[in-house]
């Protein structure tokens, strides 16, 4: 089926004026008309939610909420986000709350003044109960379509597009497991985040199917940042006792880890095995063979869209959990040099 853009190109129009003719709002030559319509009928082409919101009088303003800009995985789901959001003529405004509950407050503000269609949000780090409350509230305030990306929370009332973070830490555990890893540890997330916990919880569920003991010492309290990762692991050198493998659990924890072995002179692969979570692109670009637990990470930005043009059709239907799957891709970095 035809997108608004796609018909825009074919009648040789652009795609504000294809949006006045569908909503019969604002001049439009006669000509142009003509030729829209055209296309139309011969296409057998039928508008969009986008569309349908505009004949309402309704704004087709999408806002959308992240916490990194700078984070390549935030990168390509807002690649995906743009994709979408241009083939069925939403605009974006984009906020970055640099995992900031406060920005992230004023943000939603903004766009209540706005008058957004409807909000995609990754909330930002770091949510205690008391604050899950006040961001839930605020999501509430708006009154429009909203839908989660990544970060759910509990007992969330929105729909959500979400990876599978309990089989990610399942299969990255299970893949050292079977390189013959013996003791394995790991890097942890914000265990207030729901998918900290749940990537935590697949770890430790493919180690005790697996018979091999978590020691407590293998277990090192990050918070999803490069830099705390970094810091971590210049204390896991320094005390000269290293595991046989380390799981990593989200891109920018892999990449203070992978800093803080370079430093040292520690080779992945060789003198640790590791497998992380997240596919990290600039590691493949310079031919480092780093395993991980990827997903489709445009998709995830695709898909959001999706569904809040389902929302925006549906207002009062059931909530909608769209999940993306991940897949294992074994580079050489899970199994030390000799094993």
């Amino acid at each position: 089926m035809l997108t608004i853009k796609e018909v825009a190109k074919l009648a040789g129009m652009s795609k504000s004026t294809v949006s006045r003719v569908l909503n019969n709002s604002g001049y439009v030559s006669n000509e142009a008309r003509q030729k829209i319509e055209k296309v139309i009928k011969e296409h057998q082409y039928k508008p969009s939610a986008a569309a349908v919101s505009l004949s309402k009088q309704e704004s087709s303003i999408i806002g959308v909420v992240i916490p990194e800009i700078d984070n390549p995985f935030f990168a390509e789901v807002l690649k995906g986000i743009t994709k979408m959001a241009d083939e069925n003529g939403f605009s974006l405004i984009f906020c970055d709350t640099q995992n900031s509950g406060e920005k992230e407050l004023k943000a939603l503000g903004m766009l209540e003044q706005q008058r957004v269609r409807g909000v995609i949000i990754t909330p930002a780090m770091g949510y205690g109960k008391e604050s899950i409350d006040i961001i839930k509230g605020a999501l509430s305030k708006l009154a429009v379509p909203i839908v989660v990306v990544d970060r759910d929370f509990d007992d969330s009332e929105w729909d959500t597009v979400y990876f599978q973070n309990y089989e990610s830490g399942y299969l990255a555990a299970e893949s050292l497991i079977k390189a013959g890893n013996e003791r394995i540890a790991i890097i942890l997330g914000d265990m207030q985040l729901k998918i900290a916990r749940e990537r935590y919880r697949g770890f430790q569920d493919a180690m005790a199917a697996y018979h091999r003991v978590i020691l407590d010492k293998d277990v090192w309290k990050g918070d999803f940042t490069t830099d705390t990762a970094y810091e971590l692991m210049k204390r896991m050198i320094a005390s000269g006792d290293l595991p046989d493998a380390m799981v990593t659990t989200n891109n920018r924890t892999s990449m203070g880890f992978l800093k803080a072995m370079v430093e040292a002179g520690i080779t992945v692969g060789k003198d640790i095995a590791a497998v992380g979570i997240d596919r990290i692109p600039t590691l493949d670009a310079l031919g480092f063979h780093f395993s991980c637990v990827s997903r489709d990470t445009e998709e995830m930005g695709k898909m959001a869209i999706r569904l809040l043009m389902r929302r925006m059709a549906e207002p009062d239907g059931s909530r909608n959990i769209w999940v993306v799957p991940c897949k294992l891709e074994l580079k050489g970095s899970e199994r030390k040099q000799g094993e």
